[in-house]
């Protein structure tokens, strides 16, 4: 028998998954990102608080993300741009549940890339009323390295991306509500 090791508790996670059946309210969880203004279009976000399992959760420790636009944008490039964090976001999503799945189906993983492309006709932000503001459209890229088959680690990045919460985010409608305090 083959021990598979790809660094992933799935123990925990079922056992997660089975505690939250009968104590769906504490499924229930609020992420919170907080940002503040620098200059120009550069701001910095702070992610250290959320709210899950009936009660207020840190982090570990307290990260800052900073977000900014490239100097061909006449910006000092601070940062990445915040649509590029949605690309962060998905690949990031996306490989976490390549490795869980794996883990959970006894397959080895030796290595996984994602490659993330975003395209985006930029004329929108700018004003264009005909062009889109967002991605026209964002392309995933698997490089997987592991012991099984072609058509288990395809099956492996479907069930990846069946479960991704950042995937679903992007591709079904999410209600945002912005105002102002």
């Amino acid at each position: 028998m083959t021990v598979t090791d790809n660094g992933v508790n799935v123990q925990a996670l079922l056992d997660a998954r089975e505690a939250l059946k009968g104590a769906p309210e504490a499924a229930q969880f609020t992420w919170r990102a907080t940002s503040k203004w620098d200059k120009g279009v550069h701001s910095t976000t702070t992610i250290e608080n959320f709210y899950g399992l009936g009660a207020e959760q840190s982090h570990k420790s307290r990260t800052e993300f900073a977000a900014d636009h490239p100097e061909v944008f006449a910006a000092e490039d601070n940062g990445i741009t915040p649509i590029e964090y949605l690309l962060v976001g998905l690949a990031s999503c996306l490989t976490a549940g390549v490795a869980s799945v794996a883990q959970n189906r006894g397959v080895q993983l030796r290595s996984v890339t994602a490659v993330v492309e975003g395209n985006h006709d930029i004329r929108g932000i700018l004003g264009d009323p005909d062009v889109r503001n967002g991605y026209n459209d964002i392309k995933v890229t698997f490089n997987i390295d592991a012991d099984a088959s072609k058509e288990d680690i395809e099956a492996i990045v479907a069930q990846s991306q069946k479960r991704s919460a950042v995937f679903d985010a992007l591709t079904n409608p999410t209600d945002v509500t912005v105002e102002v305090a």
